[in-house]
């Protein structure tokens, strides 16, 4: 799919407001709005834009405890490696699962809950429980410098 200044202006503005008329969308685009509405369906179908979310505040929520953790696996095959993702893909706690290389781990897991109580519950009771973790190390966030939900698109080419 080829992307023009255009269609990387939308991806750039929903991305920093979800909730963009698409009249706002289409007079920051300098497009009317049929047209407007028209990419944006067609970046919606090419599975560019995946969905739109609304992002909550963790710590008036009471979850004020993120931890990372590093999970070594006993085998590598794909078998216990499905059956890990599946588990761990189950848990509302877990927000990212990524499998990873360069340190002692094969996953590295982002968990969110509200105190060190509910970790080691989580911790215990759960993650070490699933087949073929050998190994957990956890480092928890003290506090977090920034976050960001929108992707860099300066690296995307008008032939993308």
């Amino acid at each position: 799919m080829k992307l023009d200044r255009i269609d990387r202006r939308i991806l750039d503005l929903v991305q920093a407001n979800g909730r963009i008329s698409n009249l706002e969308l289409a007079d920051a685009v300098g497009l009317s709005p049929t047209p407007c509405a028209r990419r944006v369906k067609r970046l919606e179908e090419s599975g560019l834009i995946r969905g739109t979310v609304t992002l909550l505040d963790q710590g008036r929520l009471g979850l004020k405890l993120t931890a990372w953790i590093g999970i070594s696996m006993d085998r590598h095959t794909p078998d216990r490696f499905d059956a890990f993702e599946a588990e761990v893909s189950s848990y509302p706690e877990v927000l990212e699962c990524s499998v990873v290389t360069g340190q002692a781990a094969d996953y590295l897991l982002k968990v969110v809950v509200p105190d060190m109580q509910h970790y080691e519950r989580f911790l215990l009771g759960r993650l070490t429980r699933i087949p073929g973790v050998t190994g957990v190390h956890s480092s928890f966030e003290l506090r977090r410098v920034m976050h960001r939900t929108a992707l860099p698109l300066d690296y995307i080419s008008e032939d993308h």
